[in-house]
């Protein structure tokens, strides 16, 4: 009789060294059958009864190491599935195509700027770039702004606290500026960048943004010749039909200098909400380079002239795209930005 209790737990053994699994399902039928509440070994221990004297002390034994051959067994199992597990993509079908990666889309402001750069690129200006933490000199002295000119008082400044002289740049006039004192004419440079100025932010106005200026110095340059390159710009950005007007204006390191307005029409409510009723729009401000300017970068002024203009950027592509909020600009909402793929 105890012979064939001995069989059962040899079969069982040779059971469990065999099992192999391919799945978490079936480690866990292994798990239940072998170490569950309800196990296949706890019946055997009840059989200690009908085992012989002489044997019930192996027989607890042989039960006894079943059971740690079984929990020895899951845990090999489990590592082995595991590891398997970790070498396999976590529900990918690699035969499966590929989805589509969305692209991004260019600002509306890159798009702009891009768009400007390029119609001066093709008049012969040469992109200047330059620092945005601006010394006080550069700013608005060279311009024709000294400590105490009013002028000042048009533009709220950020400066440093570390050093007074140093500031976040209010216009990229500076960059004219570093440009005439190193450079000798001609020149003829456009100026991309950010500025920034102590403005509240609003619908219309913001901190920061970005301005486009322009310089072209060189002998015998006029008031007709800025006229006519601003004029070719305009067309250029909004068709060949567009045109222009100058008005007299005031710029400190200009004289003379103007306002140019664009005809913007007045076909809609929104024409005359955005042009006041005039069918004309501010788009930029110029004039002749004022001499003393020139002779603060060591320029005759006897021998040389040039004219200067600026734009703001974010003014333009509001414009352009038809956005009524400045804010919306700087609030990189994808939803915002989405719109302007096509444009790419």
């Amino acid at each position: 009789m105890s012979q064939e209790h001995f069989d059962t737990l040899s079969s069982m053994k040779a059971e469990i060294e065999s099992a192999s699994i391919q799945t978490a399902e079936e480690l866990e039928t292994f798990r239940i059958r072998y170490l569950g509440t309800k196990n296949i070994l706890k019946p055997l221990f009840a059989k200690i009864r009908e085992i012989d004297a002489a044997d019930k002390s192996r027989y607890g034994q042989e039960i006894n190491a079943l059971r740690g051959l079984a929990e020895e067994q899951y845990q090999r199992l489990q590592s082995s599935l595991q590891s398997e597990e970790d070498n396999q993509p976590h529900g990918l079908d690699l035969t499966a195509p590929g989805r589509p990666t969305r692209l991004g889309s260019r600002h509306p402001v890159s798009l702009v700027m891009g768009r400007i750069i390029d119609v001066f690129e093709r008049l012969g200006f040469a992109v200047a770039e330059e620092r945005e933490i601006e010394d006080d000199w550069h700013n608005f002295t060279a311009m024709n702004t000294p400590e105490d000119h009013p002028a000042r008082d048009m533009q709220d400044t950020f400066y440093l606290k570390a050093d007074a002289n140093r500031l976040l740049r209010t216009h990229t006039s500076s960059v004219q500026a570093r440009v005439m004192t190193t450079s000798k004419p001609p020149i003829r440079i456009i100026a991309p960048g950010r500025v920034y100025r102590n403005e509240t932010v609003s619908a219309r106005s913001h901190c920061q943004f970005h301005q486009v200026e322009g310089l072209y110095i060189d002998e015998g340059v006029s008031f007709a010749d800025m006229k006519q390159t601003l004029l070719h710009f305009a067309r250029e950005m909004y068709g060949p039909e567009t045109k222009i007007r100058l008005r007299p204006s005031y710029f400190p390191f200009t004289e003379p200098s103007a306002e140019m307005d664009v005809y913007w029409g007045l076909e809609s409510e929104t024409d005359y909400r955005i042009t006041k009723g005039t069918g004309w729009l501010e788009i930029m401000g110029c004039g002749m380079v004022d001499p003393e300017v020139l002779k603060n970068c060591n320029i005759d002024p006897e021998k040389y002239t040039g004219f200067a203009f600026g734009m703001g950027i974010e003014r333009q592509a509001m414009l352009k795209y038809g956005i009524s909020d400045i804010r919306w600009l700087f609030e990189n909402d994808i939803r915002f930005l989405q719109q302007f793929e096509s444009a790419m």
